[in-house]
């Protein structure tokens, strides 16, 4: 019959305490580790690298890229709809994040409308991540105000952007992704966009061969 650890001389209960909380802690870390491995699953293939801290940057050649995770979230402008890059299938997806209250932003907004106008019928879509906005008829507002005819996921503790990777700069609003007809990300603009800067990058993007 085994012997309860109360009963045991102290430094062989000492000994079975030892062991007790090193089984546990061994548990913990299996657990850590597990928890780790599907985060990084979850977050898809794309490693976020800007060379030498540039704002403009270009993943090539297409078999060299890289997946994001599932990106999906309440859409801003319908309660109770949910909308997903998983949305456009088979289309260049360009994701714009942003906010109201961020003047470059708004600056932005009729460049980003005028190219997806102009390239919407190359198969190409719009999906915007409105953040850090808890107001969320505000965000609505900019919205209307600004004609935006594109989706926007309402996003205001930035829980989708998880879905790019832990090394991608969220901090940089707005920014923009253009993801090929694969959903790799091809491009990434860390700054405010005219439609110059953005619409040979999205032509190039729907035209090229998917390698």
């Amino acid at each position: 019959m085994s012997r309860s650890t109360t009963s045991m001389p102290r430094p062989f209960r000492r000994m079975a305490s030892i062991l007790l909380a090193s089984v546990c802690l061994i548990a913990a870390l299996a657990g850590c580790s597990t928890a780790g491995k599907d985060a990084v699953a979850q977050g898809g293939t794309f490693d976020f690298v800007s060379p030498g801290g540039k704002t403009d940057i270009f993943y090539d050649p297409p078999s060299s890229r890289g997946t994001i995770g599932k990106l999906s979230g309440p859409d801003l402008m319908t309660d109770g709809k949910t909308t997903s890059v998983d949305d456009f299938p088979g289309q260049v997806v360009v994701i714009n994040i942003w906010g109201q209250w961020c003047g470059p932003c708004r600056a932005e907004a009729p460049a980003l409308e005028q190219v997806y106008e102009a390239t919407r019928d190359k198969g190409v879509a719009f999906l915007g991540i409105n953040v850090r906005d808890n107001q969320q008829d505000k965000a609505q507002d900019f919205v209307t105000d600004n004609n935006v005819g594109y989706p926007s996921i309402y996003d205001p503790s930035m829980r989708t952007l998880l879905a790019l990777g832990g090394k991608f700069p969220t901090s940089v609003i707005p920014t923009t992704l253009v993801l090929d007809r694969q959903h790799r990300v091809a491009a990434v603009f860390l700054r405010s966009l005219l439609a110059e800067d953005l619409q040979p990058t999205v032509i190039r993007i729907a035209e090229e061969d998917q390698s």
